[in-house]
């Protein structure tokens, strides 16, 4: 879907807080407020927008332990990558999972409240899994950044 530059201005809004209202954000694109729930609809409507969630803070909630697991497979097929992905993303600890290039095949961000809760992970997760050669992880000290907007 092509986006023009009021697609785009909107959209840069948008993401840092969707409770803007359509006016105020009309107001500094240049757009009646029915232009942009018109367009933030067709957006959705696209696929665009994926969802519209609140940003939570992981300390606040207990969540105190962020990891970031390098994940080595032995059987790198279709099927068993899509067995591996399977089991990852239907687990809540598992915030985000990446396939990628390199000297590992995934890279997983794991949010848990302790280490004894990650090691439940590893255990019920990894660590029996057969077609899981080696991982790495890596304790998060200081989260700088966190998701914050796409540049648009």
């Amino acid at each position: 879907m092509p986006l023009d530059a009021f697609d785009r201005q909107i959209l840069a809004i948008f993401q840092r807080d969707t409770r803007v209202p359509s006016e105020q954000i009309g107001a500094q694109v240049g757009l009646s407020a029915a232009a942009v729930q018109r367009r933030l609809k067709r957006l959705r409507e696209s696929g665009v927008i994926l969802a519209e969630v609140a940003a939570l803070d992981c300390q606040k909630l207990g969540l105190g332990v962020t990891a970031l697991v390098h994940v080595d497979l032995v059987d790198e097929s279709a099927r068993a990558t899509q067995a591996f992905r399977d089991k990852v993303t239907v687990r809540s600890e598992v915030q985000q999972c990446y396939g990628v290039a390199g000297v590992v095949d995934y890279v997983l961000v794991v949010i848990v409240p302790d280490l004894a809760a990650y090691e439940v992970f590893c255990n019920e997760c990894l660590l029996h899994d057969a077609n899981v050669r080696s991982f790495t992880t890596h304790i998060v000290l200081d989260a700088v950044k966190r998701g914050g907007p796409l540049a648009i």
